[in-house]
């Protein structure tokens, strides 16, 4: 009988080529959208008290049924909305293992038009979108992610050792993804003023340019993993963002763990609960579909660092949620 001898070099290859296959197996059988039968995650409702902006911001946490501390996954809403709006999102994240907590922005939230008249609030709401308020949102994440890390440390809290926070996502929409940007790498005349380094990836739903200055002046410096997403017709009713500015942000960001979604006929509302009054589309159902595949594998990927995620994300997963004429690149 032979006798074969293996080397070292040989041991490893094998190991390699085990990880490999172990990779792509695991790639092929990733499914984002897989959510456990039955549950349910639980809701609570806080408030964060910024005593150095003299501000209450409220926040509504969905809280995953697992029994470690999860990552946690931020989200800003847009112009005129809450910390109940895109609940689809904090259910199905929170479905898959993350905690996340929807902020409310006081100042540019719902109570800028709850009270107003009709005929006024479109005046309204142009007026709170201002440069005082955006700062004062820019602020919130840090006060948020304070209290947070306060409150992970307090014994018979609801939230106590319940938060990874080595692991944070950060995501918003519109008045939510400016918001978002500045504190994931944004760089406002050469520095990067409001960058929180404790967030480790961002997922940006209708993305814009800087007001001033160069799109690769802004973005040219992004560090940390970016996941963008638009439609064909995301075009704001207030700020007059065009779908050139949305555009403009994926080709100034320098490559590595950055994708950019865009979702053929989708509307400015197509990444909230329900539609505008000023929209002029049927709504797509595989819209939210793939907005929840892709931003759940990009969590998984770049916070829980699974390599099946990554796997599915950089390979041809997406295309098993995505229609025919929507676009997706990567780099």
């Amino acid at each position: 009988m032979r006798r074969t001898s293996l080397g070292l070099s040989d041991f490893l290859g094998v190991g390699c080529l085990i990880l490999l296959t172990s990779v792509i197996d695991h790639g092929a059988n990733y499914d984002p959208l897989a959510v456990p039968a039955q549950v349910t995650p639980r809701v609570v409702d806080l408030t964060v008290n910024d005593h150095e902006q003299q501000r209450d911001i409220p926040i509504r946490v969905y809280l995953p049924q697992a029994m470690q501390a999860a990552p946690v996954v931020l989200f800003s809403h847009g112009l005129g909305g809450s910390r109940k709006g895109s609940s689809y999102l904090g259910k199905h994240w929170a479905a898959r293992g993350y905690v996340t907590v929807f902020l409310q922005h006081p100042g540019s939230d719902a109570s800028v038009w709850e009270d107003i008249p009709m005929g006024r609030r479109m005046k309204a709401m142009r007026e709170a979108a201002n440069a005082q308020n955006y700062l004062l949102r820019v602020k919130d994440v840090p006060a948020v992610l304070d209290q947070l890390d306060h409150w992970n440390k307090t014994d018979e809290h609801v939230l106590a050792g319940k938060l990874n926070l080595t692991k944070v996502g950060m995501a918003g929409h519109s008045f939510g993804a400016r918001t978002t940007q500045a504190v994931s790498g944004q760089r406002f005349r050469g520095r990067a003023l409001f960058t929180d380094p404790r967030i480790d990836a961002a997922v940006i739903m209708s993305p814009s340019r800087p007001r001033r200055g160069t799109p690769q002046a802004a973005f040219g410096k992004v560090s940390i993993p970016w996941m963008l997403m638009t439609g064909t017709k995301d075009t704001a009713p207030i700020g007059d963002t065009d779908m050139k500015s949305r555009l403009a942000v994926f080709p100034a960001l320098p490559p590595g763990g950055k994708y950019e979604l865009v979702l053929f006929g989708a509307e400015h509302s197509a990444f909230t609960d329900r539609a505008l009054p000023s929209d002029t589309e049927t709504r797509n159902p595989n819209h939210h579909r793939v907005i929840l595949a892709l931003s759940t594998a990009f969590w998984d990927a770049y916070l829980r660092e699974d390599p099946a995620a990554r796997a599915w994300l950089d390979g041809d997963g997406p295309e098993s949620v995505l229609e025919s004429r929507d676009a997706w690149q990567r780099k």
